[in-house]
């Protein structure tokens, strides 16, 4: 099954998830995510803002502001490009793909950043993502240096065959 498929049915799946199932396996991978010691030891933490049928990062960026962490999130520009900006909540505009994103431009370097929270349609036993197309992370991800890590839904993991420009996600969180 071609990556594209496989990523519509992973949509499928997570659009029509039970809301209160999502929501206790939202706040379990949350325990796992601020478990993790790469969580623990980042100071510098870069997630999405989700939509409503993926992972809720909100919980972690909560969880992370509480904890004294800067928060960073994405930012895209044409041509494939994105960069990671300081969350501030009330500073963020939807982008022509419908998803939420920082007014500012002023981007963090990535040698800043400690950990990268990675969406996923979709992910592999090994490791290696489905995302939504755009190729924006395996673009960004190609040079850093920090960790990685995915917080997916059992309905997410589906096996495929990596192509030779996917970069790989340091750690998966699956229930």
């Amino acid at each position: 099954m071609r990556k594209k498929d496989l990523a519509q049915r992973a949509l499928r799946a997570l659009k029509s998830q039970d809301r209160h199932l999502k929501a206790g396996m939202d706040q379990a991978l949350l325990q796992a995510f601020l478990a993790l010691p790469a969580y623990k030891e980042a100071s510098c933490l870069a997630t999405y803002l989700a939509f409503d049928f993926e992972y809720d990062t909100q919980l972690v960026i909560q969880a992370a502001l509480s904890a004294g962490k800067e928060i960073l999130v994405p930012k895209i520009f044409p041509q494939g490009k994105m960069m990671f900006v300081p969350y501030q909540p009330d500073q963020l505009q939807k982008n022509h793909f419908g998803i939420w994103e920082p007014l500012s431009s002023e981007g963090v370097a990535k040698n800043k950043i400690d950990l990268i929270h990675v969406p996923a349609l979709a992910v592999n036993a090994a490791g290696y993502r489905i995302g939504f197309g755009g190729g924006y992370y395996d673009r960004y991800l190609a040079d850093f240096e920090g960790r990685t890590v995915s917080t997916v839904y059992p309905c997410q993991q589906l096996n495929f065959q990596p192509e030779a420009h996917d970069i790989r996600v340091g750690e998966v969180l699956i229930l």
